[in-house]
């Protein structure tokens, strides 16, 4: 539906603004949008694929360590990194007042210094928080490999470099991919770090034009451009991994596939040094700045704005994580059972919606919501005499909604692979014995799955709370979410206020990324 919905109003709205936004609007907005795709995505591979392959086949200090580390920065939403950086890198913040005591600078005409606020610092924030996505389907990938084609390239006479480069780069390809697809969807997602910055993307220039500029037909003729984006990066994506398959043998019982390659000398400190800079950057740096904010304002954790904030963020991200799990498992419980295309085709349909950045799904669910609010108004004020006023669009419902369709595939896809693990013969047992299929489902399938559910509606929750896209612009007024509240602290050049609710979200985010980091240690000592 919402996807419908922006497509009929990008073409029913009329082409009053199409000139202005041909001429000025879409061509710099489309460049700024590539050129931070382009920066992201090589920042990204090359942050990630280096260090998921030092962790997955090199030996140097503190390995086990950094391997947890790297996975930090996942908790950290893009917004509050840019918050952070700005702050950290500002001419009263301590890198440039340590770099003004080392020189003797008196003040900001004395000296050159990047600034943040450009392209470029959008590129280094972005780039610093999502690279946990390539680092782990990488070092999945690194895993799963062993070391049997590794060793057989090193016995034709290739160096450990040449033997990344041409046997395990090429293997891991289908998962590097992947993560650089998720890596290009956050950014295009992304509005809050991308505005505080000055980036003029697709994504901000659909919301300045709609609330800013009154013109929702040229923000749905935007949202459609952004949506060939998604599209192109999703076939891109199938396109790369298309005959990328291969099969990775177990070595003899006297080779372990755990054994690594041991680096010595300058080497091993550089691949120490390579492992603990990303997180250092990109979670050290903004839990300082927002923690050191936040422990100067205590007092703030009791006030009556955050707590009602905190609140709202509960039952929004607790309602959508019902939902999401409630339909992902009716979705895979459906593949399971049933393998009719049709199927198989509403469950891909369905699990779309993550593609599509929040912007253009706001916009998406609020139209159709309101039309039908309004409909229903006026029928029972002609009929009853009774107004109903915003029963979906002015109520959190419209948020709810909007997180559902965009993290109903981050359930699907958990309670599906928790689906996997379960047997079919369970399902043949049960029905032997006399019970139905929706016995066996209750009675045998639905306890082994809690540990899969309880994950995926943890991850949505976590999600949905981290959530600024969609929630910046359904939110109905006077109701702030902890994301929104950042927003509007921050919008204020308030970033100090801001620090309270963004500590909570970084504490929330640091729960699944436990989960995650304590999934890949225990299957890699699985392997081993």
């Amino acid at each position: 539906m919402p996807i419908v919905a922006i497509v009929v109003i990008a073409a029913t709205g009329g082409t009053g603004n199409w000139p202005h936004l041909v001429s000025n609007v879409i061509p710099r907005a489309t460049s700024r949008t590539l050129l931070l795709l382009a920066g992201v995505g090589a920042a990204t591979a090359v942050t990630g694929v280096v260090t998921a392959w030092l962790v997955a086949s090199c030996d140097f200090p503190l390995r086990r360590l950094a391997s947890g580390l790297l996975v930090l920065p996942l908790a950290i939403p893009s917004y509050l990194g840019a918050y952070a950086f700005a702050e950290f890198f500002s001419f009263t913040g301590p890198v440039q007042t340590a770099y003004r005591s080392l020189f003797g600078f008196q003040t900001s005409r004395d000296y050159w210094f990047p600034e943040v606020r450009t392209t470029g610092g959008a590129v280094l924030v972005l780039a610093s928080v999502l690279y946990p996505y390539v680092y782990l389907s990488a070092r999945s990938m690194f895993l799963m490999q062993g070391r049997a084609a590794a060793d057989v390239a090193r016995t034709l006479g290739a160096s450990p470099l040449r033997v990344f480069a041409r046997v395990q780069i090429p293997m891991a390809r289908p998962a590097i991919m992947v993560g650089l697809t998720l890596v290009a969807m956050e950014t295009l997602n992304d509005i809050g770090a991308v505005e505080y910055l000055g980036v003029q993307t697709l994504t901000f220039s659909i919301f300045d034009t709609w609330l800013n500029r009154g013109s929702l037909a040229g923000a749905a003729q935007i949202a459609c451009i952004m949506l060939v984006f998604v599209v192109l990066l999703m076939v891109v994506e199938r396109r790369a991994r298309r005959r990328q398959r291969f099969a990775s043998q177990k070595t003899t019982a006297a080779v372990s596939d755990s054994v690594r390659l041991k680096l010595s000398g300058w080497k091993k400190w550089a691949a120490t040094l390579a492992c603990l800079t990303p997180p250092v950057i990109g979670f050290a740096v903004p839990v300082l700045v927002l923690g050191g904010y936040a422990a100067r304002r205590l007092e703030q954790f009791a006030s009556t704005r955050l707590v009602s904030a905190l609140w709202n963020s509960v039952l929004v991200s607790a309602s959508a994580a019902a939902i999401a799990v409630g339909l992902a498992f009716v979705l895979a419980y459906a593949a399971r059972t049933t393998r009719s295309k049709a199927t198989a085709a509403a469950s891909r349909l369905a699990s779309f919606g993550y593609g599509v950045p929040g912007t253009v799904l706001a916009m998406g669910v609020l139209i159709p919501l309101a039309k039908f609010d309004n409909a229903l108004d006026a029928f029972l004020r002609a009929e009853f005499g009774v107004s109903t006023g915003l029963l979906l669009s002015g109520t959190g419902f419209a948020i709810i909604y909007a997180c559902t369709v965009r993290f109903l595939t981050m359930a699907e896809g958990t309670v599906d692979a928790g689906f996997h693990k379960l047997s079919p013969h369970l399902d043949m047992a049960a029905r032997t014995l006399g019970r139905t299929s929706s016995q066996t489902l209750w009675s045998v399938l639905m306890p082994m799955m809690r540990p899969a559910t309880l994950t995926a509606a943890l991850l949505v929750f976590i999600e949905s709370m981290k959530e600024l896209s969609a929630t910046i612009m359904l939110r109905p007024f006077n109701f702030n979410t902890l994301a929104t509240l950042v927003y509007e602290d921050a919008s204020r050049a308030k970033v100090e206020d801001a620090s309270v609710p963004a500590v909570i979200i970084v504490a929330a985010g640091l729960i699944p990324v436990f989960l995650v980091s304590r999934s890949l240690d225990k299957s890699g000592a699985d392997r081993r």
